[in-house]
């Protein structure tokens, strides 16, 4: 675990908004993964790293409720996917950056937070996004607040890929290659079966 005394108060939103319809539309953050919901492990992972978190869901919201964070929604019920739930975590927050990750990744890095940060204050950008050594992971990210104009935008334009979005905004890129199954997400029956077994 990294020590993040040196880091300033950034919350962390946890997306848990969509439709999981490659989950066969369940709500995918209370699936079971070695006994615990899939939402409980990555709570695990980031309480540790941040002074508080917030849970975006657009059901059942009741039940996140007894997670202990605030439950927040999107501003509509479109499930316009992540780049929503980054605009939604933005305006229900008011440090200068946030942390997002989503509800599906149960491994990721206890030191995320603290190697996204450094790499915000040496490339002077508002977006830096994880990479697992081989892909971009755009919805493990750290925001500072002055995207929130260009997210609104993005999505009165219609635009739906988050990947697009965060590489349009010049991010900081960080490498964390040294644990690429942290970033293991689970979109598919058989994918959790596979991390179970």
């Amino acid at each position: 675990m990294s020590d993040n005394t040196h880091l300033p108060v950034i919350p962390a939103v946890i997306l848990s908004g969509g439709l999981s319809r490659r989950m066969g539309g369940v709500d995918k953050a209370w699936l079971p993964l070695k006994g615990q919901p899939l939402i409980s492990h990555v709570l695990q992972r980031i309480e540790p790293q941040v002074r508080r978190c917030l849970i975006n869901v657009n059901r059942n919201p009741e039940s996140y409720q007894s997670l202990g964070w605030p439950v927040i929604s999107d501003l509509n019920d479109q499930y316009e996917g992540p780049l929503q739930g980054f605009v939604s975590g933005l305006m229900h927050t008011e440090e200068p950056w946030v942390l997002f990750a989503p509800c599906d990744m149960p491994q990721l890095p206890t030191d995320l937070l603290s190697r996204l940060w450094q790499a915000s204050g040496r490339e002077q950008c508002s977006v830096v996004v994880a990479h697992d050594g081989e892909r971009l992971q755009p919805v493990v990210v750290l925001l500072r607040r002055d995207v929130l104009a260009s997210l609104q935008q993005a999505l009165h334009n219609g635009e739906r890929k988050v990947g697009r979005w965060v590489m349009d905004q010049h991010p900081a890129v960080v490498d964390f290659s040294d644990q690429a199954d942290a970033f293991i997400n689970l979109n598919r029956p058989e994918e959790l079966a596979a991390l179970e077994g």
